[in-house]
């Protein structure tokens, strides 16, 4: 039967596709409830009727965003199908507003699949950022660490499936799995929250790999929600917040800018470069999704069945 529920074209065609992400993981969209319209109906709803205004549906939800008046935005949701490294699943669980139902070791197996980064990843520890990596080490240990990742990898899948052949519980013999194995769940969550988690992994400075998996998610709310994901690029993603000590520095400068010294104000080295920073030209990112490069649900069911089978 036809449906009465709101529907988005360009999420529809999203369905039964699934993004490649990585050497092994993916995205695809599961379900998803909700638009732009959803937003602007959930926020005149709770104006009384002799106060409504006629203002436009984009206008609206430009005012909603640039005003922080979030709750319209969690009538929106989207549920998505993912793959990743344990590792990456450590950092997105982190965003904790969400429902997530993850693939279980302790009654299914697990595939052995492992993600292993590309040389052009492969960096030094940064000096700078102790969460980060820049610059770029000697080939000849690139290729040592790679080796040995690949000896580790395949005895850590002999052990698993000796443990798993020879009747040791499941629960048992995943112990000893590394963070570069895959895992797999289902994760929901609405509109707002989903904004909140891009914010912070989309930016440059997230991890390489979880950030691959972010943008994917982008790409989606952009379709999904379009106007209001281009308010949160405007109002949030590439805008700048400002201290009280920086608005400071910002009102002298106006009124004398000749030979100004902002560090009078008192702020520290650190703060004093994130300040300068904020005027820099940002990076903009294209978080259009590429549907050539998608591939049906059963190329990835059919690859995870097979590495967990062995």
């Amino acid at each position: 039967m036809e449906t009465k529920r709101v529907t988005v074209s360009a999420v529809e065609e999203l369905i039964g596709l699934y993004f490649p992400v990585l050497d092994h993981g993916f995205i695809g969209v599961r379900d998803y409830m909700g638009s732009d319209a959803s937003i602007e109906g959930a926020a005149r709803g709770s104006y009384a009727y002799g106060n409504r205004q006629k203002t436009d549906q984009r206008q609206l939800l430009r005012y909603l965003t640039r005003h922080r008046h979030t709750s319209p935005t969690e009538f929106v949701e989207v549920v998505v199908h993912c793959a990743m490294p344990i590792a990456v699943a450590r950092q997105w669980i982190r965003h904790r507003t969400a429902s997530v139902s993850e693939l279980s070791g302790r009654y299914s197996l697990m595939p052995m699949l492992f993600y292993t980064p590309t040389d052009e990843q492969i960096k030094r520890q940064s000096k700078s950022n102790k969460q980060g990596r820049e610059g770029e080490l000697p080939k000849s240990v690139v290729w040592e660490w790679t080796h040995d990742l690949d000896q580790s990898r395949d005895s850590t899948s002999r052990l698993y499936e000796w443990a798993t052949e020879n009747d040791i519980a499941r629960e048992l013999a995943r112990i000893d799995l590394p963070l570069s194995t895959y895992t797999v769940w289902t994760w929901k969550i609405d509109l707002h929250n989903l904004f909140h988690a891009l914010s912070l992994r989309c930016d440059l400075h997230a991890q390489w790999e979880t950030r691959q998996y972010f943008n994917v998610l982008a790409g989606i709310a952009k379709r999904l929600a379009p106007i209001s994901f281009e308010a949160w690029e405007d109002y949030h993603f590439y805008a700048k917040t400002f201290s009280r000590m920086e608005m400071q520095i910002i009102r002298e400068f106006l009124r004398q800018p000749e030979g100004f010294n902002g560090l009078e104000f008192g702020l520290p080295k650190t703060e004093a470069g994130e300040f300068l920073a904020k005027f820099d030209e940002p990076t903009y990112q294209n978080f259009d999704l590429d549907l050539t490069q998608a591939k049906p649900a059963e190329f990835f069911e059919n690859k995870f069945r097979e590495a967990a089978e062995g």
